[in-house]
C-alpha cells in the first residue's frame, strides 16, 4: 500500500465514522439543532470542532469559521435587538436570522464538494 496515495490519507481521518467532507457539512448542519433542542445548534458544533480538531486541519479550520460565524452572530442579535427598540434594528434581526440559515446550508454544500466556506461578516474571535 503506498502511503503517498491520496485516497489513503483520506481513509485515515473517519471522525465519527464518516468522510470528512461528510463530518464538516454536518458541523454547519448542526447549528440547526437549536430547532428541537434549545442550544444544542451552539453546543454541538462547537463539541464536534473541539473534538476532532486535531484530526484534520480541514475540520479544524471549518470548526473555527463555524464557531466564529456563531459568537458573531449573537453579538449581532444582542446589538441589533438594542436597536430595536429604536426600531432601526429589526431589519437587521430578520437579516441576520436569514444569513444564518442560508449560510449555514451553503456551508454544509461546499464541505461536502471538499471546499472550506467562511461565512461573511464573521469576526475572527479564534485564528
Amino acid at each position: 500500500m503506498d502511503i503517498h496515495n491520496e485516497n489513503f490519507h483520506q481513509a485515515e481521518v473517519r471522525p465519527w465514522g464518516m468522510e470528512e467532507n461528510q463530518f464538516c457539512a454536518l458541523m454547519h448542519i448542526a447549528q440547526f439543532a437549536s430547532y428541537v433542542v434549545p442550544v444544542a445548534g451552539i453546543a454541538l458544533p462547537i463539541i464536534m470542532w473541539a473534538l476532532n480538531k486535531d484530526q484534520s486541519e480541514k475540520i479544524d479550520v471549518q470548526g473555527k469559521h463555524i464557531v466564529n460565524w456563531i459568537i458573531s452572530s449573537y453579538l449581532y442579535y444582542i446589538i441589533f435587538g438594542l436597536l430595536s427598540i429604536v426600531l432601526i434594528g429589526i431589519p437587521f434581526v430578520i437579516a441576520v436570522g436569514i444569513l444564518s440559515v442560508v449560510c449555514a446550508i451553503i456551508g454544509a454544500v461546499k464541505s461536502r464538494e471538499g471546499e472550506v466556506y467562511e461565512y461573511p461578516f464573521t469576526i475572527d474571535f479564534i485564528k
